[in-house]
């Protein structure tokens, strides 16, 4: 099961991630996470990102793909993935498209989680409320003084892979407003048709 999760900061997408993991048993794939991996490991290209981020500057698309068709090679990646907050651009998607031909292997779903921005703004300012409530750090994804610009830059960069891979006539589209049982259900019914098609 190889599955891509867009959608913009707050939306759910690590919450769903988590829960495919538990349930097929597939590592959730984060570029952080990744990197941090390949600069502990002290692998060729995670040295090249370990520079480039101790210069204070941001790790180039190339860098990142090559850690991304690095990880794909693990071994716990052999049933699939689940990819999230990557690829971020079309450059990145095409990278993707690349590594996994190569690999003899393709995607198998790219699930959208749509959300009502204003509402999703509110959201997450309640949530920092609560955190704040209960003494407790607001997550990065919760902080409502950075969220609209970072929602800016994913309808900048991001948003168009929903146009890219609905035009390969992989994308499919779930209201990501809606409480989280009722999301996690409609992928597992994406993905249930996903499994029989197989």
């Amino acid at each position: 099961m190889r599955l891509i999760l867009l959608g913009p900061p707050g939306a759910g997408k690590g919450t769903q991630a988590q829960r495919l993991v538990d349930k097929y048993g597939i590592p959730q794939l984060s570029t952080g996470d990744m990197l941090r991996a390949a600069v502990k490991a002290g692998t060729p290209v995670g040295l090249k990102a370990k520079a480039v981020m101790e210069a204070g500057e941001l790790v180039s698309d190339a860098i990142v793909n090559a850690i991304v068709a690095e990880r794909f090679d693990q071994p716990d990646c052999a049933n699939g993935f689940i990819l999230d907050g990557y690829p971020r651009t079309l450059a990145q998607a095409d990278a993707v498209q690349a590594m996994l031909s190569e690999r003899h292997a393709e995607l198998d779903a790219v699930i959208e989680l749509v959300v009502d921005d204003k509402i999703l703004l509110q959201r997450i300012a309640e949530r920092a409320e609560k955190a704040k409530a209960a003494g407790q750090p607001v997550r990065k994804d919760d902080d409502p003084t950075i969220a609209p610009e970072r929602l800016r830059e994913y309808y900048k960069k991001t948003a168009p892979l929903t146009g890219y891979y609905y035009a390969k006539g992989m994308l499919e589209s779930l209201d990501g407003m809606a409480d989280v049982d009722t999301v996690t259900a409609a992928i597992e019914g994406i993905l249930g048709k996903v499994v029989k098609a197989a």
